[in-house]
């Protein structure tokens, strides 16, 4: 992109990654933008006005960046002959693998989006990486299975992000391991939720405690 014609929005995407490796030393802070503002050869007043909100838009620029090369990757339609429990846990993968060697700085992240004034964008930036994922999966629900989905898959990539950044075992092993249970527990409820849906008496939406659910996808049993 020719950088005369750069909008705030497209700084803040190219910067993303340069700020995600000065974090690791310096957290999510003004001393990290102006390394990465270093690095990318940009005004450190311009990389300034672009992250006027501080932390959380540095941490919110880096998952738009991981959004934005995740649809980039997968707009070939490689996706598409593979059963939707692959598809999912490719775009997973492919985000997690995309912090590799900045864990630290994304530990630092998940502190800052888990305080209390944090929370509500957190939680809109977790509920957009879901529902591209899904998107890029194939998923044309209308329903409220819409929502569900997208839910149950916010909860997963939190959990395996938390697993992801602690993990010290080969080639992540743990990580990929713990993202495969979940993914299996989704898919198996998936299957008694269809079994359910097809039976007569009461719905099952009343049976189904979404957030219980959740609860056992990020701080499962076993």
């Amino acid at each position: 992109m020719d950088q005369r014609h750069e909008t705030l929005d497209d700084l803040r995407l190219r910067l993303a990654p340069a700020l995600a490796r000065a974090a690791v030393f310096d957290g999510w802070s003004d001393a990290a933008l102006d390394a990465a503002a270093a690095d990318e050869g940009v005004d450190p007043a311009l990389a300034r006005l672009a992250f006027q909100g501080g932390a959380m838009d540095m941490i919110a620029a880096l998952v738009q960046r991981i959004d934005a090369d995740m649809e980039a990757r997968f707009a070939d339609g490689s996706l598409g002959n593979m059963k939707i429990r692959e598809r999912i846990r490719t775009l997973v993968w492919f985000r997690l693998e995309a912090l590799r060697g900045v864990e630290e700085a994304i530990a630092r992240a998940l502190a800052i989006q888990a305080m209390p004034q944090n929370l509500g964008r957190s939680l809109a930036l977790g509920w957009s990486s879901a529902d591209k994922m899904w998107r890029l999966a194939g998923d044309t629900a209308t329903d409220y299975n819409h929502y569900t989905k997208r839910a149950i898959l916010a909860g997963i990539y939190a959990a395996c992000l938390a697993v992801f950044v602690q993990d010290d075992s080969m080639a992540k092993a743990d990580s990929a391991a713990f993202l495969d249970r979940r993914i299996d527990g989704v898919m198996r409820f998936e299957k008694a939720k269809a079994r359910l849906l097809g039976g007569a008496g009461t719905p099952a939406r009343e049976h189904f405690d979404l957030a219980r659910f959740l609860g056992r996808l990020r701080y499962p049993q076993s």
